[in-house]
């Protein structure tokens, strides 16, 4: 006995996974199994060996500007991060891993210095244990700096983007 497949349930299983951003989605009955999970494309993979890398010397205190360059979106070197990291608008790193600004390499980065985000929106992706975890915007406003490269691994709680 053959049992046909309910499209509207599963259209609105994809529905959810897409609308929460959610990477895979269960539903269950005593009659039915079924299982959703979204594949995101894979950003390039970084070197397999890296060069060992002398240690840093410390970075010199430095006051932050008034004024922030808008055309500029490399990432910014000449700033204390312990102070970044306290200011209100630092979006931080949620776990160690690979930062990707964009979802593929030959798509935009999602955010760029001088744009208007709102809260909840995804401003870079962190990729842990081969799963893209989008980090979100905690509050709206204006991206003023962006720390890191695509590409770069990051620390827990390392800054990333300044949102003013």
């Amino acid at each position: 006995m053959s049992e046909s497949i309910d499209t509207k349930l599963v259209s609105r299983l994809a529905a959810i996974l897409k609308i929460n951003d959610l990477s895979e989605i269960e539903y269950e009955t005593e009659n039915c199994r079924i299982s959703l999970i979204k594949h995101r494309p894979t950003p390039p993979t970084p070197p397999a060996a890296y060069a060992p890398v002398a240690p840093a010397a410390p970075l010199a205190q430095t006051v932050l500007p008034t004024t922030t360059n808008t055309t500029d979106n490399s990432p910014s070197t000449d700033i204390d991060m312990e102070d970044l990291s306290k200011l209100p608008g630092c979006v931080k790193s949620p776990m160690v891993g690979v930062v990707y600004l964009s979802s593929d390499p030959n798509a935009q980065n999602y955010v760029k210095i001088g744009d208007t985000v709102s809260q909840g929106d995804t401003v870079c992706l962190i990729e842990a244990m081969k799963t893209f975890n989008p980090v979100k915007a905690h509050t709206s406003g204006k991206v003023t700096k962006i720390l890191v490269e695509s590409g770069d691994p990051v620390e827990y709680g390392e800054p990333l983007i300044i949102i003013e």
